[in-house]
């Protein structure tokens, strides 16, 4: 499955479902077959999106800390992180928010 995210102010989203699912929970969405981010929401998600990468980015960090101390090989994580995949997201809530247009999905 995929999710298209769609606005009057910007182009179309695409991301593959997992992504898209892990984006819309990290902004409390409900990761439905359809939904709607209104104007009024997106700072929140926004922040929302910015603390999950940065906790993402602490969790990874701190694991290849904790390894690195054990004389351990450390962890590999996902080639794509977090922020390489809400970059555009987010982007795309800026650009929306500006313009008053709801960002919307599955519709």
């Amino acid at each position: 499955m995929l999710y298209k995210f769609k606005s009057k102010a910007t182009g179309d989203l695409i991301m593959l479902e997992p992504n898209g699912r892990r984006v819309l929970q990290a902004i409390g969405k409900d990761a439905g077959a359809q939904g709607i981010i209104q104007p009024g929401e997106m700072a929140g998600a926004i922040g929302a999106l910015e603390r999950a990468i940065a906790q993402e980015e602490a969790e990874q960090k701190a694991a290849v800390d904790e390894a690195k101390a054990k004389g351990e090989v450390p962890p590999k994580f996902d080639a794509v992180s977090l922020r390489q995949r809400a970059v555009p997201f987010i982007d795309m809530l800026r650009r929306a928010e500006k313009e008053k247009a709801e960002v919307v999905w599955g519709v």
